[in-house]
């Protein structure tokens, strides 16, 4: 499992969660929501430290993390996020 980010969504969430060299995003399963992989969850962002990561990946000095307790709902798949222009904001998918 795996993490990819374009460009774009790393600028986003740099700029949406004023984040700096060293913070740490997590990705983690929440109740409820759109966007979801697994009916009736979806996926919540956070800054915080991994106490127990699974998955993660660092660009521009930020890294982006899944914690153990939440490989469940990516089902081994890789987590894709990219930037939709036109809804100004990042999407998920997953791939194989």
């Amino acid at each position: 499992m795996q993490i990819t980010m374009s460009d774009k969504a790393v600028e986003w969430y740099k700029e949406d969660l004023s984040l700096t060299e060293g913070d740490f995003v997590r990705f983690y399963v929440r109740y409820g929501g759109l966007n979801s992989f697994v009916k009736g969850f979806s996926l919540g962002i956070d800054k915080d430290r991994p106490e127990q990561s699974h998955t993660r990946m660092e660009k521009d000095g930020i890294t982006f993390f899944i914690e153990d307790d939440d490989t469940w709902y990516f089902d081994d798949k890789d987590l894709l996020i990219d930037f939709n222009e036109k809804l100004e904001e990042p999407v998920f998918s997953q791939r194989m």
